[in-house]
């Protein structure tokens, strides 16, 4: 502690805390033999556009999820569009959806003729507000996005409270949690359904892809109806679809390239261990910082038995006016010059972004967000105060991939040398 007030900062001439970056720390996803040859068989057998390796990879998934079904798709973006079209979402329809969020959350229910009403996060779980649902909901509101943001559970309890009262469908959008407990149960499970993204940056990385997962037999087979027409003979069993087998509803081709599949069977066999490891050196990084003034973990709490799963896109919750009143980005800027890897941390309010109050997408001759709607529900800034002030009350910490007790007391002396002196930094700027 002496040494972290006593040394200047490196941003003002000192000693950096992290002295050697170690970029094997943080390298994802770990690729071994197993994984390419399981890719190079999809390969050599010419099976990149087959359902036998997908499969496998989707009964395996659903196993470890806790699902009765599983579906592989391309990508994240799709499962999360074949997922509203399940749970029915159409022209005129509403879904509730936090606005802070990747994009592929919302925007899809564009191209249904549905759109988009969000809602304020919680200031802690940066997740969608439950308190803040209900003002939202309409006639017209079909379902809700719960999405587990950056790996932090929903409040999942007061969520589906919430859709029962007013008989509404819960997709949840797992993209950043993977492996994530809510109250010791998986989150993905609690929903209507589920989907996920799988590319190669998530923390349950195959190359490229999505998961739908659900417990329901209605919404396997709408989703396979959309769009994974080559299996409507082996899948579709309700008379209203199979009546119109052999055409995509959707009017798009949604299978999973094998080769991604058969990374992911691979990658499934190790993702608790490793996921294990991340926890304990993402915990350990926080547990190291407990106390420092401004610094908040962006955690659930210890006795909560939730988790954060792989802890995608980690970040810390920053209270300005406990450090003097230093902007968080003259602080990000002091930890990236110890060596301390951070950055901004939030995706930026979708509510206020002009695709979704200005853009007449197809042609409709208004904004496409109210083009099928009766009402107008653009959002103006101030509306949702917690997102719109996000972006100063958060920022990015060291993604850790292994647990290393000692590498990561030098990532986590970075970020506490600057919070000990940042009345330094905010004298030099006054």
């Amino acid at each position: 502690m002496n040494k972290l007030v006593r040394e200047p900062l490196a941003i003002l001439g000192g000693p950096k805390a992290v002295a050697r970056d170690e970029p094997d720390l943080f390298g994802w996803p770990i690729v071994t033999q197993e994984d390419e040859q399981a890719v190079m068989e999809v390969l050599r057998a010419g099976k990149m556009s087959g359902w036998d390796v997908s499969r496998k990879f989707e009964a395996e998934y659903a196993a470890w999820q806790g699902t009765k079904y599983a579906i592989g798709l391309p990508n994240g973006t799709m499962a999360l569009e074949a997922a509203m079209w399940a749970c029915g979402l159409g022209r005129g329809d509403e879904l509730i959806c936090p606005s802070i969020t990747y994009w592929a959350s919302a925007l899809q229910a564009l191209r249904l003729g549905a759109t988009v009403v969000f809602a304020d996060i919680d200031a802690s779980t940066l997740c969608v507000d439950p308190k803040d649902i209900e003002r939202h909901i309409s006639p017209r509101t079909k379902a809700i996005m719960a999405v587990h943001y950056c790996g932090h559970p929903c409040d999942m309890d007061a969520i589906l409270a919430i859709a029962r009262r007013h008989k509404l469908k819960v997709i949840e959008d797992v993209s950043h949690a993977h492996g994530a407990l809510y109250k010791g149960r998986l989150v993905g499970t609690f929903g209507d359904v589920s989907a996920m993204s799988m590319m190669g940056g998530k923390s349950f990385a195959i190359g490229e892809g999505g998961m739908l997962c659900t417990d329901s037999r209605e919404i396997y087979e709408r989703t396979i109806a959309f769009c994974q027409y080559e299996r409507h003979g082996q899948d579709l069993t309700l008379p209203d679809l199979k009546a119109l087998a052999g055409l995509p509803l959707g009017g798009m081709k949604g299978r999973l390239n094998q080769t991604c599949a058969a990374m992911g069977r691979v990658q499934l066999k190790h993702y608790p261990q490793r996921m294990k490891a991340i926890q304990d050196g993402m915990n350990r990084f926080w547990d190291l910082l407990e106390g420092t003034p401004g610094l908040r973990p962006h955690r659930p709490a210890k006795d909560s038995a939730s988790t954060m799963g792989g802890w995608y896109n980690p970040l810390g919750h920053y209270i300005s006016e406990e450090l003097g009143g230093l902007p968080v980005g003259r602080f990000i800027e002091a930890v990236n010059a110890e060596g301390g890897r951070s950055g901004r941390a939030s995706n930026p309010p979708l509510h206020l972004h002009p695709v979704l109050n200005e853009a007449d997408i197809y042609g409709d001759g208004k904004p496409t967000r109210i083009a099928f709607s009766d009402r107008d529900v653009r959002q103006p800034a101030g509306s949702l105060p917690v997102s719109e002030g996000l972006a100063e009350r958060c920022y990015g910490i060291p993604w850790f991939k292994h647990d290393r007790a000692e590498s990561i007391e030098r990532y986590a002396a970075a970020f506490k040398k600057v919070a000990l002196q940042a009345e330094r930094l905010v004298s030099r700027a006054s």
